[in-house]
């Protein structure tokens, strides 16, 4: 299917750039922290946030810089329930030259954004990588089995949904097949990679061909070639 074609990709773009993103956020974060200044400060109000069914609370908070200007700042972190109470005394990071950039001295406030960045980053490009990755072995393996298998005529079954699997609601077909190994007396059923549109008018015949390891049977490959290509 196109669409989950590109969707891997997507994944692992997407993973760079919020991976990117975390980084300069953490750059950021390190260089303000090589410069800035310490001050007592203390929160004298509790600024309430609403979303959906939820409600947070960021912290407000009053500080001195060391020249004596009174300043005030709004935390950009909110929680539920409140990290800090009115009247708390709290530790207060502040560029001097622009003592309005200031943050309260603590790992939430300071690491939290490009944290949450970080991990976002990390999922999605696993996620990517991973679909990748399986692809690419899937491929090989059916290479392999193509190079080397050994071909099998096998007895058409069925024709039914991969419930388990589901792109944008959809679930694809799989033809399923079985073969007796008459050397061992074992029944073996064997399935399709995933189709995205109903196989079963374009099945002719009730034997379909599979190649197997001569190893190992459970390592097989269906050759669907027979089956039209989809012009997407």
């Amino acid at each position: 299917m196109k669409t989950f074609s590109i969707l891997k990709y997507v994944f692992l773009v997407v993973g760079l750039a919020l991976l990117t993103g975390a980084f300069f956020l953490y750059q950021n974060k390190k260089a303000f922290l090589e410069k800035a200044e310490h001050a007592q400060g203390a929160v004298i109000e509790l600024i309430e946030s609403r979303s959906d069914n939820s409600t947070t609370y960021k912290p407000v908070v009053s500080f001195k810089t060391k020249e004596g200007r009174q300043i005030e700042f709004t935390s950009s972190v909110s929680s539920n329930p409140p990290s800090y109470s009115e009247g708390e005394t709290v530790e207060v990071l502040y560029d001097p030259g622009d003592p309005k950039d200031a943050n309260i001295n603590g790992f939430t406030s300071l690491w939290l954004g490009p944290l949450i960045v970080g991990i976002l980053g990390t999922v999605f490009s696993l996620v990517g990588f991973f679909i990748i990755l399986f692809k690419n072995l899937k491929q090989r393996r059916s290479q392999y089995l193509l190079d080397n298998g050994k071909r099998i005529a096998t007895k058409f079954d069925s024709v039914q949904f991969n419930t388990s699997y589901k792109v944008n609601g959809r679930s694809p077909f799989q033809i399923y097949t079985q073969w007796l190994d008459t050397n061992t007396n074992e029944l073996y059923i064997f399935k399709s990679d995933n189709i995205w549109f109903d196989p079963t008018d374009f099945i002719k015949t009730e034997e379909i061909k599979v190649l197997i390891d001569p190893t190992n049977p459970k390592k097989y490959f269906m050759d669907i070639s027979f089956l039209p290509k989809v012009n997407n």
